[in-house]
């Protein structure tokens, strides 16, 4: 007699496909049936009427035996149904680069026109800061800052080509840099802060001449924005902080996007030890004021935990008590994270993975059943 039992169902979530896994097992009985194991060995009454009941039960039990021994096993690919919960969707991540650039540039121009409005030294001298009160200039920390910060970038970004689902951090990380930017804009031009030291050297004010202007964009956009590289000299982008956001937003981005581990522990305290320096030699280096760096960090941090509350949370999306639904950019977020339906895992994958021929033969597409048959 044949019995089938269903013994496991997984779900590869590699390749998107679903194995089964059964047993087919023949179990042969014996025709007069099995007898209770004190009648195995018939007794001295009942030997004479049943001499044989013993024996086809013994055969029975030691064919099972061997037939558990023998088994064989074949792949049956059963194709996975739905869609994907993480969809790559590079062209929003496109989108999310364009909206970006398109920020940093418009900063650029914004601090060229607010370079025209900051008043000289000798009429509005330095606000007083009590962080300054208590900690001298030193000339080159703000180096330190600079050369931290590029550190960051750039381990961010090997970090991100690593990623298995960049597209979808890739677009996060560029919205969020665009919504600081924007941001930096409008507290830039509602406010003009004086210079925050004596130290600072302004370039010469161009009193519209516009072609004058776009060169020092020009200039600004291709040098980073970085003192280090000589391309920013103009004064007014005080309020706030561009380089603590920097220096925020991509540790944030490589604590949230890599593993738990106590090895990588150490990499997060390394690259937060390269962040919260950085931050700190800001103000020893009398760049920016105080407040400056304070609100940077605040803005940066909150938006950060807001976008990621909504995003790892399905239940909040939809909910009417969610208040974070009520963020003008909620709709820009509904756009980008329509799609992604989980928290999206810290898997790393190869940049430039190979065709799948090169690795398994396209013909084995099967998957493992266990079964026994009979001899």
């Amino acid at each position: 007699m044949a019995e089938s039992q269903l013994l496991d169902e997984q779900d590869d979530r590699d390749n998107g496909d679903f194995h089964l896994m059964v047993m087919v097992e023949d179990r042969t009985r014996p025709q007069t049936g099995q007898t209770h194991p004190s009648q195995d060995t018939p007794t001295s009454n009942q030997g004479a009427d049943r001499p044989n009941d013993s024996k086809p039960t013994r055969l029975a039990r030691g064919f099972r035996k061997a037939l558990r021994k023998n088994q064989d096993y074949i792949r049956i690919t059963i194709p996975k149904s739905g869609v994907s919960r993480l969809p790559s969707e590079w062209w929003k991540t496109g989108m999310a680069f364009i909206w970006a650039g398109l920020n940093l540039i418009l900063t650029t121009v914004m601090i060229t026109v607010i370079h025209e409005r900051v008043p000289d030294k000798s009429v509005s001298p330095p606000l007083p800061d009590k962080f300054f009160d208590y900690v001298p200039r030193v000339e080159w920390a703000f180096s330190v800052t600079e050369v931290n910060g590029m550190i960051l970038v750039a381990v961010w970004f090997i970090q991100w080509l690593f990623l298995k689902h960049r597209a979808i951090v890739g677009r996060r990380f560029f919205f969020l840099q665009g919504m600081l930017y924007l941001y930096r804009m409008v507290t830039m031009y509602i406010t003009t802060l004086p210079v925050p030291s004596m130290h600072m050297e302004c370039a010469p004010k161009l009193h519209g001449d516009s072609h004058g202007k776009i060169k020092r964009v020009l200039q600004l956009v291709s040098g980073g924005g970085l003192s280090i590289t000589g391309s920013h000299l103009m004064c007014g982008d005080f309020l706030y902080s561009g380089h603590t956001v920097m220096l925020t937003l991509t540790f944030l981005f490589i604590q949230e996007y890599s593993p738990r581990s106590p090895l990588w522990r150490c990499y997060h305290v390394i690259c937060w030890l390269l962040s919260a320096v950085g931050v700190v030699c800001i103000l020893i280096a009398h760049e920016h004021y105080s407040v400056d760096v304070v609100v940077a960090y605040f803005i940066t941090s909150r938006l950060f935990y807001w976008y990621h509350t909504m995003a790892n949370n399905q239940a909040l999306r939809g909910s009417p008590y969610n208040y974070l639904n009520r963020t003008w950019w909620s709709l820009v977020f509904n756009f980008l994270e329509k799609n992604v339906r989980t928290t999206v895992p810290c898997t790393f994958s190869w940049p430039l993975s190979l065709p799948p021929a090169c690795f398994k033969n396209p013909c084995k597409s099967y998957s493992k059943v266990q079964s026994t048959r009979d001899d």
